[in-house]
């Protein structure tokens, strides 16, 4: 099986990484193939909302010059996608809420691409507005028919200053238990890989 953990920030090797590494840490150990992803800083742009992904059908975004059609490649073949994202003014980087819309657009488009697989959220956050960027993230897994395991509270990390998430102890059991949670639930799910109800 594979997971792929993206990160939307900007920053690298900063908080919201580290908790993304941590998520996957159990996965890899239990024998999935992982891919950790950067996504902030890249150049993603907006949904155009032309609707010509109802038109090619070719699982790709018609704009084809940013970072976006890589990524999507690598969503499509994941059996588990984990989305981290920074809180900025209560809300998901630029970057990954880009990566939301066009990625829902794209999979809706070309008959439900993420229905079955598993989708999993985490922020980092100074202080608060996580729980409205937890909720962005998992408005994605919802809507695209995706099943989203629990862990042991919401899955939120709190650090300023770079690498600051490493001393939130609690936060970083929560990913461990995350994703160990996404490999019980891959393993009970993918044995027969039946074809999700539409």
């Amino acid at each position: 099986m594979y997971a792929i953990a993206i990160n939307g920030s900007p920053r690298r090797k900063g908080n919201t990484e580290i908790m993304l590494r941590a998520a996957l840490a159990p996965l890899a150990e239990a024998g999935w193939e992982t891919n950790f992803i950067q996504l902030g800083g890249k150049l993603i742009r907006g949904c155009l909302a032309c609707g010509k992904c109802f038109e090619t059908h070719d699982q790709e975004c018609i704009n084809k010059d940013d970072a976006f059609n890589p990524i999507m490649a690598e969503m499509i073949r994941a059996d588990a996608v984990i989305l981290g994202s920074p809180t900025y003014f209560a809300d998901v980087s630029t970057e990954m809420k880009a990566l939301i819309d066009r990625s829902g657009f794209v999979a809706m488009a070309n008959g439900r691409l993420f229905a079955g697989k598993i989708g999993a959220a985490v922020v980092a956050v100074r202080r608060g507005g996580a729980t409205h960027v937890f909720d962005t993230i998992n408005h994605l897994f919802f809507i695209s028919q995706m099943i989203v395991p629990g862990s042991t509270y919401w899955n939120m990390g709190y650090g300023l200053d770079k690498g600051e998430v490493s001393k939130d102890a609690e936060g970083l059991a929560n990913m461990t238990q995350l994703g160990r949670a996404v490999d019980w639930l891959g393993k009970a799910i993918n044995p027969h890989k039946a074809d999700y109800p539409m």
